[in-house]
């Protein structure tokens, strides 16, 4: 099978030696978004709701240039600095969905790049 590499400058360059995301087969593959700001490579959010919002735009970028919505979404991870910032990432993250809600698991991990508090991967299918 082969794999198409996306990239798109709607979205943070990656901060290592990664793919912002690959297509395999009908699969998309989204590697986890921080909420960096992709015009000036810094994170501008001071507070986890708009943290939460630049993670979501940062993803609608991506799924964008490989020709995906969030309606294709079928499964995410979201990564959070504490699982108290659990409601108020939940109701960004839900703005996003019409209801047709992808599989999903929330952790609590120790860091996250940047010392952000929010992290979230996806997986979209065709």
């Amino acid at each position: 099978m082969s794999k198409r590499i996306i990239n798109t400058t709607n979205a943070p360059d990656p901060i290592g030696p990664y793919s912002q995301a690959v297509i395999a087969g009908n699969l998309l593959y989204i590697s986890g978004q921080v909420p960096i700001n992709p015009a000036t490579n810094t994170v501008e959010a001071t507070n986890i709701a708009e943290e939460a919002e630049q993670v979501m735009k940062n993803l609608q970028a991506v799924l964008t240039a490989a020709g995906y919505t969030f309606d294709e979404v079928i499964k995410t991870t979201i990564f959070l600095s504490d699982m108290s910032l659990f409601t108020a990432v939940n109701e960004v993250y839900g703005k996003y969905f019409s209801g047709n809600y992808p599989a999903r698991e929330t952790v609590a991990v120790k860091g996250l790049p940047r010392g952000v508090n929010v992290e979230i991967s996806m997986i979209a299918s065709k």
